[in-house]
């Protein structure tokens, strides 16, 4: 203020330039393979522990199993096999970090356990009213949890296929789910605009958490930190896993948020309906790449929606399942620098100042 004296405390100045976060630097991804093999839109994604399968579900019915290393590569023989059973599109998949096991669900109801020594269904887990569209396993239990258009999410024992928890109080379609391992809780989103923290072992909601004004379609936690981050066409917003409370808007992913991924660098990415994909600095919020899905060619302009994203276990490809039939495999461009692809700390600060100015 020209006195030589600091501003006091509560000043706004001192606030403002105290509490902005200044964004790591990330390399820009760019499209490396396209993996043309269903015949439905791209509904699901997992990457099995070892890191050596990918496997998709689609609207096609079908789940397939590629060997990623070849498929990164673009390789003609990545497709292993073919696993047809569901008779609707399969909406979640997710590979047991113990077992040889892969676990489905899809719209048709149905959630299978398919024992990959032999490619065939060893399980079914009876009980949802309606189709299922999420599905997630806890890593340090042997349970399992789905979520689906019957508003309620279920948590399963895998060996012994009983119900052990319906979680419920949604008044919509559950849409999405994390299961955390600080503490046996599950997190799930909904179509009713809330986000619920689930006590596990009790089977009883801790926490509603009701700042979205539209769908939550899409959870992801890091591995790293005891957040997580929720996508809704309104925002994707980051909370405390402890709690719940309410840490930060990430603002500038305009349309539906369909699924989000974080890989251990720090890189979070939300996908959208309209084929957007925005990559985030996870623990600035800075949104520091946005970039538009390409269409396989003869496809319609209309079908760029990006439905499904995981990253592999390094966390240096991107996999997403999108609505043109494909899976396109990301990289992270190895020329960009610093030089080449600068941090906007202008841009940034200005966004973040004009946020926190905002009552909500």
């Amino acid at each position: 203020d020209g006195t030589g004296r600091a501003p006091p405390a509560g000043s706004s100045k001192n606030v403002a330039n105290s509490a902005l976060p200044v964004p790591s630097w990330h390399a820009p991804w760019k499209i490396r393979t396209v993996l043309s093999s269903h015949l439905g839109w791209v509904r699901s994604l997992a990457v099995d522990p070892t890191n050596a399968m990918l496997a998709s579900g689609a609207a096609d019915r079908t789940i397939k199993i590629f060997d990623l290393p070849r498929a990164s590569a673009g390789a003609d023989d990545a497709l292993l096999l073919t696993l047809t059973g569901h008779v609707g599109p399969v909406r979640g998949l997710v590979f047991s970090p113990r077992h040889p096991y892969l676990f489905s669900a899809g719209e048709d109801k149905m959630v299978k356990c398919w024992d990959l020594e032999t490619n065939q269904v060893v399980r079914h887990y009876h009980g949802h009213l309606s189709g299922v569209f999420c599905l997630q396993m806890h890593s340090t239990l042997d349970v399992l949890v789905t979520g689906g258009r019957d508003a309620v999410a279920r948590v399963w024992d895998m060996r012994s296929k009983h119900q052990i928890h319906v979680l419920s109080g949604h008044d919509n379609t559950v849409g999405a789910l994390i299961a955390k391992t600080t503490d046996p809780m599950i997190v799930t989103g909904s179509y009713d605009c809330t986000v619920k923290m689930w006590d596990l072992a009790a089977g009883k909601c801790r926490t509603t958490l009701t700042h979205h004004k539209k769908s939550v379609r899409a959870l992801a936690a890091p591995s790293f930190q005891n957040t997580f981050m929720t996508g809704a066409a309104d925002a994707c917003r980051k909370w405390s896993g402890r709690d719940g409370t309410f840490l930060q808007n990430m603002t500038g992913h305009d349309g539906v948020v369909n699924d989000l991924a974080i890989n251990d660098d720090g890189v979070a990415v939300s996908c959208g309906d309209n084929g957007v994909i925005s990559f985030w600095d996870y623990a600035s919020g800075y949104l520091y790449q946005k970039t538009e899905t390409t269409p396989q060619p003869g496809s319609l302009e209309a079908e760029n929606g990006v439905y499904c994203a995981t990253f592999d276990l390094t966390g240096t490809r991107l996999i997403t399942g999108e609505a043109d039939k494909t899976i396109k495999i990301w990289r992270q461009d190895e020329e960009a620098s610093e030089d080449t692809h600068p941090v906007d700390i202008a841009g940034w600060k200005k966004k973040w100042m004009a946020e926190r100015r905002q009552r909500y």
